[in-house]
């Protein structure tokens, strides 16, 4: 008896020894997922597995859409206007739910500015739906010359912008639109990152901008990543994951691809700060400089020409403030092309690991 006891607790011991590595392992990646948690913001409110290959998702455009009937249902003042493209740019949600207040104005990109113009002038808040190739891209000069010279508070909403519009091709995918809203005074530029974030800014827009509105949306379905908590504040940029090593400031659903490049890179002992720089003007220079304070490096991220976009907004303003080394991810002076969205993000050099590359090539820079 005495000898089987003797036996089993020597068994148990060698089992112990022999699983104890693979315990050691199991804890430090604990350890390791630990710290990574650690590293995004908490009071972002992210989703917790940004990787998850069962993400869901939706176009921005749907976050506008229901950003519309939101605001439209708490002020009779909102009216909606569309340039033949109401079912593209989810507007016919508004039309179904307050038809009295939606107006088709046809293919006549530069006549709807001019009547939301008159409309504004009149007490309504119009909100101008197209695609971001032709609202702003055809009607630029009435926009300037009758919304933004007024002040007046036109919503100008582009959809379909940027490449991963996809199939549609080069003719059809916005890449100077920011650049166009981001030069005139009094105009104020945001891009959400998700379609949660989309509704939020299209609310926020009808009541929070006293002034006239550009507001951009995408095409294709990509990652939800934030949530009905998550901070959302014309002009405040968000830290969405705190690094030391080097600062990416991001817009749009690109911001995505930014957040996984961070969380590959902590992997690696590079512990990257992710800024959601929703609002390119105003752009928040507080935000941006107490980040690079820390980390002495900066990556932009967009979906735009690297011209005039947010890269350009950021080099401006550390240049007169904290200037650092500065690396730029975003269409490269090219116009796009027809394929597949994913594919063409990373063709254009705005993936996950062009990310980590220019993240890694900026910290060598310091």
């Amino acid at each position: 008896m005495i000898w089987c006891i003797i036996t089993a607790a020597i068994t148990a011991i060698c089992i112990d020894l022999m699983f104890a590595p693979l315990r050691a392992a199991a804890m430090r990646r604990r350890a390791q997922r630990q710290a990574k948690n650690k590293m995004t913001n908490e009071k972002a409110y992210l989703i917790k597995n940004l990787k998850d290959p069962k993400i869901e998702k939706a176009p921005t455009r749907d976050g506008y859409g229901k950003g519309l009937v939101d605001a439209g249902e708490k002020d009779g003042r909102i009216v909606v206007l569309c340039a033949d493209l109401a079912e593209s740019t989810r507007s016919h949600w508004f039309k179904e739910k307050f038809p009295d207040r939606f107006i088709e104005l046809g293919v006549a990109e530069q006549n709807m500015a001019t009547v939301a113009a008159g409309l504004a002038n009149y007490g309504k808040i119009p909100f101008m739906s197209s695609y971001a190739v032709f609202s702003p891209g055809r009607n630029n000069e009435q926009i300037r010359t009758t919304i933004s010279l007024n002040i007046l508070p036109v919503k100008i909403c582009g959809a379909h912008a940027g490449v991963s519009v996809g199939p549609d091709g080069a003719t059809h995918q916005a890449l100077e639109d920011i650049a166009l809203m981001r030069v005139q005074p009094n105009m104020t530029v945001i891009v959400p990152c998700d379609a949660v974030e989309a509704r939020k800014a299209t609310t926020a827009a009808a009541f929070c901008c006293v002034g006239p509105t550009y507001l951009r949306f995408g095409r294709s379905k990509t990652p939800i990543f934030t949530t009905e908590k998550t901070p959302f504040e014309i002009g405040k940029a968000e830290v969405f994951r705190e690094g030391k090593d080097a600062t990416i400031a991001g817009c749009g659903a690109v911001l995505h691809n930014a957040l996984v490049a961070a969380e590959e890179l902590s992997e690696e002992g590079i512990e990257a700060e992710v800024i959601n720089s929703h609002t390119i003007k105003p752009l928040d220079n507080e935000t941006i400089i107490n980040s690079v304070k820390k980390t002495k490096a900066i990556v932009s991220v967009e979906e735009h020409q690297i011209a005039g976009g947010l890269g350009s907004a950021i080099a401006e303003m550390l240049s007169q403030n904290f200037p650092v080394p500065q690396e730029f991810i975003g269409v490269h002076d090219r116009f796009g092309e027809s394929g597949d969205p994913d594919e063409l993000i990373n063709a254009f050099g705005m993936g996950v690991e062009d990310i980590k590359k220019a993240v890694k090539k900026v910290i060598g820079r310091k």
